[in-house]
């Protein structure tokens, strides 16, 4: 008779190790893209697409910018994809960025009335005449559709979500991860009751997500609202859309927020163009203007302005105080991550231009700003 056989356990894992391995490593996969799908936001149907096909700026299937525009314009003597991995910028500060917290909001009686919060990237909070409006608020860890990978921010929101005081109105710029967050978006869904405005399709991935209909105000480009005695209008802007595969199924805008004696002006997303002079004429002069100044290349120059371009835009639209945004919190080009500010406050050194830099969190009284200290040197 034959002597009965043993298996050796070794064998066996050498079976079941790797599986269990592929099961972790799709587990993993499956929990890094959960949120994705939610994130990727809505689509155009019904009563909402049929207001984006009658907007002018809607043109076969798509919205378009007014003039000829590309996103990527393309770089042949340079090699991107090889430059974001081995390139020599310094893209992080060394050292902590500054986070202020802000001190109390001044209460409708007090003055000044026309105050900046700043919180970092495109995320600030406008208080004029009493009344309160947020810009793009982005509070996640990652401007992305997962919350497992994407660009980090290089700062804490200055302020929790749930410190945040009562607004009047959110405003939208267009449905980029870093200016459209899902999470903070239900945050603010369920933590505050203001309106948010935003531009034709932008309702849609709010419906998705959750904010009720009675609170999404859509508008079209020179489309004004009345909201707390303020009027918010949306105004042109050169830039792009899309949260997927597909590009610019929703439109993108600047702003302009109008009180009774003050005026405020946000570029958004946009690179520079004629569109500025014309906003200037029509809506100025702006006490104050929010200029993204971070993010561009030559490769993408319709898009994003260059530093020396928000100046000469500031100057346009006949603002007064330039307050920069869209810089210092996300990694999302290839310049040193400090050289956005540098530019500005050179280039508005040449031109004359009153500039107020603050750190995430402080506060910039627009009749008295402070000076521009260059907080920024001390952490590159």
């Amino acid at each position: 008779m034959a002597a009965p056989t043993t298996q050796d356990p070794r064998r066996g894992a050498g079976r079941w190790v790797p599986a269990a391995v592929g099961l972790a490593a799709l587990a993993g996969l499956a929990w890094a893209v959960r949120d994705v799908p939610a994130a990727l936001g809505g689509r155009l149907t019904g009563a909402r697409a049929e207001r984006a096909a009658r907007s002018p700026q809607f043109h076969d299937g798509t919205f378009r910018n007014r003039g000829r525009s590309r996103s990527i314009a393309g770089a042949p003597d340079r090699d991107l994809v090889r430059e974001l991995i081995f390139g020599k910028q310094q893209r992080h500060p060394r050292r902590p960025v500054p986070v202020v917290r802000p001190g109390a909001a001044p209460t409708p009686g007090d003055h000044p009335e026309l105050n900046i919060v700043w919180y970092g990237h495109a995320s600030a909070l406008i208080e004029i005449e009493g009344r309160r409006v947020l810009l793009d608020p982005v509070w996640s860890r990652r401007c992305s559709p997962s919350s497992m990978i994407g660009p980090k921010r290089l700062h804490q929101p200055p302020v929790e979500l749930a410190d945040l005081p009562a607004v009047d109105a959110v405003l939208i710029s267009h449905d980029h991860y870093d200016h459209l967050d899902l999470a903070t978006v239900r945050a603010l869904t369920e933590g505050q009751s203001a309106p948010f405005l935003v531009p034709l399709g932008v309702g849609a991935h709010l419906e998705r997500w959750g904010v009720p209909e009675h609170r999404i105000v859509e508008l079209d480009w020179s489309q004004s609202h009345r909201v707390a005695g303020l009027t918010i209008t949306a105004t042109v802007a050169q830039h792009f859309s899309g949260r997927g595969l597909s590009r610019d199924g929703t439109l993108w805008s600047s702003w302009v927020v109008a009180g009774e004696r003050r005026r405020v002006y946000y570029t958004g997303d946009s690179g520079y163009f004629d569109g500025y002079a014309e906003i200037g004429a029509e809506h100025g002069p702006f006490d104050v203007t929010l200029m993204q100044i971070g993010a561009y290349d030559r490769a993408w120059p319709s898009i994003h302005m260059f530093p020396e371009e928000a100046v000469a835009a500031h100057v346009d639209l006949r603002g007064d105080l330039l307050v920069p945004v869209h810089w210092a919190t996300f990694t999302l080009a290839l310049h040193d991550w400090s050289e956005p500010v540098e530019r500005l406050v050179a280039e508005a050194a040449t031109r004359g231009v009153r500039v107020a830099v603050p750190r995430p969190g402080e506060r910039v009284v627009v009749d008295d700003p402070p000076p521009v200290d260059r907080w920024w040197r001390s952490i590159t």
